[in-house]
């Protein structure tokens, strides 16, 4: 990779990162679709299963795959899972899912 390459690609970069900033303040005053703005409003429900979720099931380093009922983080966060769609109550919830997984793995 020669100098102009490396130029390019932190011109472009920075490009990509001004229009994705500024996109908020040029399309304020552009309407979404509705089915548009449905569709956002999962959004951050996923961003935090796409986190969570690794964390969960995989192994420490990454390698491999824990899916099994010895797994404390998973059994913890299948209770909290629970207590959620039972109660709603998202500090609780936290709360709930710490205990768990302390529990399980002092016990």
């Amino acid at each position: 990779m020669n100098a102009a390459d490396i130029w390019l690609t932190i011109g472009l970069l920075a490009l990509a990162t001004v229009l994705t900033r500024s996109s908020f303040f040029m399309l304020a005053s552009t309407r979404m679709p509705a089915r548009l703005q449905q569709a956002l409003r999962y959004a951050p429900a996923a961003a935090l299963a796409a986190i969570v979720l690794p964390d969960l099931v995989l192994n420490g380093g990454g390698a491999g795959t824990a899916i099994d009922w010895t797994n404390p983080r998973l059994v913890a966060g299948a209770g909290a899972t629970l207590f959620f769609l039972a109660t709603r109550h998202l500090l609780g919830t936290i709360v709930v899912g710490m205990a768990l997984f302390t529990a399980l793995r002092i016990f």
